[in-house]
């Protein structure tokens, strides 16, 4: 494995690379990609919390912040003139659960008690099927038609998270006990396969679980790439159907969005809880789905996640000997933005997203990653202030501010990218 140190390193002279070759040094068939961007959208689920809106007795609404990043999108898609070919929306769009325990996993014998720990996990709400799910689909009406896009369920976008009674919450340990996620029927609802965002829409290629897990091509220039979307700890028959997608379009290079699967140390997340795999062994926990599914794709080149607070990347080997670059990002517990309206430190997520622009038609393809705040309108290496604002609350304070940085503003070197991929047509 590849840490972000080492990745570092190795791209900090194509990063150079990227600001002075020409267009014309290009390999064989690259140049018909053009330079490109993929808006990877991390976690919203503070933006779109019922808590956080005026009506509630919030100073502001939060719901613009999100808003604001589907509105910049949009500007900036290839559609409107800019260079945005696809959007990719990591999972955990709302933030709160519906029901106690859903039907399909009490049908099949399992058994709840209530949650202990945090507000969200306490008690189901009114609120996310009245309030948070409409939303969210309202933010994504802002992008409709302009680009494809591709939206993942997180843990929070199930309808119910509910405990094993055999392994119960322990207060005084300062354990959750054992916790599962399950039931569909809101996500279904906002983005299902049937749903007016993608139902006839070319680009959207496949689905499977009623949306849950999703397939699209999205194309830059004359080239072609494949995305995969996978729920949360993606079940067994997701990753049979995913496989499935991959044979159908062999030869495409394929990016895979889910929820949760890296950790900021660069390793793949098994800290989770829930951690669906636990206790249904239908169920992948992020290394699980390594090793039945992404190590055996050699198809696949590039795994974007979200869910755990700050940033992680990674390279690693698949069975190939093809690497396989992983790369996280979570800035909903950014908050400077509730600090600069007056309010107490709440979790926001300040507008940032990432932006992952591609050159592949040089001797030296890759991915420059930058992070940007529609709300500051900034990129990350812009605001003087942006190591001192967030490190500490993403447990990254013992970094100095000049390493955080470079966590938020760095190329992802592509060496093996021409040999692997000889056509992307």
């Amino acid at each position: 494995m590849r840490t972000f140190q080492q990745i570092q390193r190795a791209g900090a002279a194509l990063a150079l690379a990227f600001a002075a070759v020409p267009a014309q040094a290009a390999a064989p068939g690259y140049a018909d990609c053009g330079d490109f961007t993929v808006a990877m959208i991390p976690d919203t689920q503070n933006y779109d919390d019922y808590r956080h809106q005026k009506w509630s007795g919030f100073r502001f609404d939060a719901s613009e912040q999100y808003f604001q990043q589907m509105r910049w999108i949009a500007a900036n898609a290839k559609s409107a003139g800019g260079d945005i070919v696809f959007a990719t929306h990591v999972g955990d769009v709302w933030q709160h659960y519906s029901e106690w325990m859903d039907p399909g996993h009490a049908a099949r014998g399992f058994q709840w008690i209530p949650n202990g720990g945090s507000e969200v996990a306490r008690s189901p709400k009114v609120h996310t099927r009245a309030f948070e799910i409409p939303l969210a689909v309202q933010g994504f009406q802002l992008i409709a038609g302009r680009l494809p896009f591709a939206v993942v369920p997180g843990n929070h976008d199930y309808d119910a998270l509910w405990t094993d009674p055999a392994h119960p919450p322990r207060p005084e340990l300062k354990k959750d006990g054992k916790r599962h996620v399950g039931g569909l029927t809101g996500f279904q609802s906002a983005f299902s396969d049937k749903s007016a965002f993608f139902a006839g829409q070319p680009w959207y290629v496949g689905a499977h679980d009623g949306g849950a897990d999703s397939a699209q091509v999205f194309t830059a220039g004359k080239c072609r790439f494949l995305h995969i979307g996978l729920q949360y700890h993606a079940p067994d028959a997701s990753l049979a159907w995913a496989a499935g997608m991959i044979r159908r379009f062999p030869g495409l290079p394929v990016i895979v969005s889910t929820h949760d699967y890296l950790g900021r140390d660069g390793k793949r997340n098994l800290r989770s809880n829930p951690d669906n795999s636990a206790l249904d062994l239908r169920d992948n926990n992020p290394q699980m789905m390594w090793d039945e599914f992404i190590s055996q794709h050699d198809q696949i080149f590039l795994v974007l996640s979200g869910h755990v607070g700050g940033q992680g990347l990674s390279t690693d080997t698949n069975r190939f000997g093809n690497r396989v670059h992983q790369m996280m990002a979570d800035y909903q517990g950014r908050g400077q933005t509730a600090k600069d309206a007056g309010a107490e430190d709440t979790d926001i997520g300040d507008g940032w997203l990432r932006l992952l622009t591609f050159r592949l038609g040089g001797a030296s393809p890759g991915i420059r990653v930058r992070t940007y705040s529609t709300h500051y309108k900034k990129f990350s290496t812009e605001l003087a202030g942006y190591a001192g604002w967030y490190k500490g609350h993403e447990g990254q304070s013992a970094l100095a501010d000049e390493e955080y940085l470079k966590r938020d503003d760095f190329t992802i070197p592509l060496s093996d990218f021409h040999a692997r991929f000889p056509s992307v047509r």
